[in-house]
């Protein structure tokens, strides 16, 4: 995927209707790029849409927010890394802060997912992050040290996965409050330092995007910080105005 990547999470925002006006007025707007890559994160009932949308489009792909571990089964309500490929998807999302937060997803989840998703040959963007808690605390690099490693722990041949990792602390994602340049590249490069003993040089070829309160009047000093690869954006991801001007940054 060519840097930056700019990923856009709806959350449960735009159904397919809304989603089907919203790709309309983006895609008018948004011409092919070579230089970066944008991934689109809609609800999985949108994922069609979106998908078709982005036909022939090589810097725009669809994206799932979340997926179960296993294959098939009985798991109601739940979406397999297959059934999310073969419905358009072409990255998923996993250990977003509101699904270890709010739905309880744990390290362990995480992995399996993470390994679901590399057997299926979809590429995986894995999110860690700390609480405002865990900051204070002074718990933030071995929270997030230890995120990674496991959650990228049960992933077989991990040196020739596609995948990309986004920092996003919990404290900053939908209060306004976003970590500055400084503190999201200090982070970020912790990360990228954690990787490298993990993969070796391989390491400087996974994108690690920055996500917490991304808006269109910080995008440009974030994305400058060292070792921000790009952005995964929540709210300002919604209208398709905000969206664009975070896309072209």
């Amino acid at each position: 995927m060519k840097r930056p990547v700019l990923a856009a999470n709806w959350k449960m925002n735009n159904g397919p209707t809304a989603a089907s006006s919203f790709m309309d007025a983006f895609l008018s707007a948004y011409h092919p790029r070579t230089d970066r890559t944008v991934i689109i994160f809609p609800p999985a009932v949108s994922l069609p849409v979106v998908a078709a949308a982005v036909v022939g489009r090589s810097d725009v792909l669809p994206g799932i927010q979340n997926i179960h571990w296993a294959e098939k089964g009985a798991f109601t309500g739940e979406i397999s890394a297959g059934i999310a490929r073969d419905a358009g998807a072409r990255v998923a999302l996993v250990g977003h802060s509101e699904r270890r937060h709010l739905f309880g997803d744990t390290d362990a989840q995480c992995a399996k997912r993470c390994a679901a998703a590399a057997k299926a040959h979809l590429p995986f963007m894995l999110c860690v992050g700390e609480t405002i808690h865990q900051r204070e605390a002074g718990e933030t690099e071995s929270l997030v040290i230890g995120q990674l490693r496991e959650g990228l722990s049960q992933t077989a041949n991990l040196i020739s996965t596609e995948f990309l990792l986004a920092y996003e602390p919990v404290w900053a994602i939908g209060t306004g409050l976003t970590a500055s340049p400084a503190d999201a590249s200090a982070i970020q490069t912790l990360i990228r330092s954690e990787l490298r003993q993990m993969i070796g040089t391989k390491a400087d070829e996974i994108p690690i995007l920055y996500g917490g309160s991304v808006n269109p009047g910080n995008a440009a000093s974030l994305l400058g910080a060292d070792d921000v690869d790009g952005l995964l954006v929540g709210g300002a991801s919604v209208e398709p105005a905000s969206w664009l001007a975070i896309a072209q940054t």
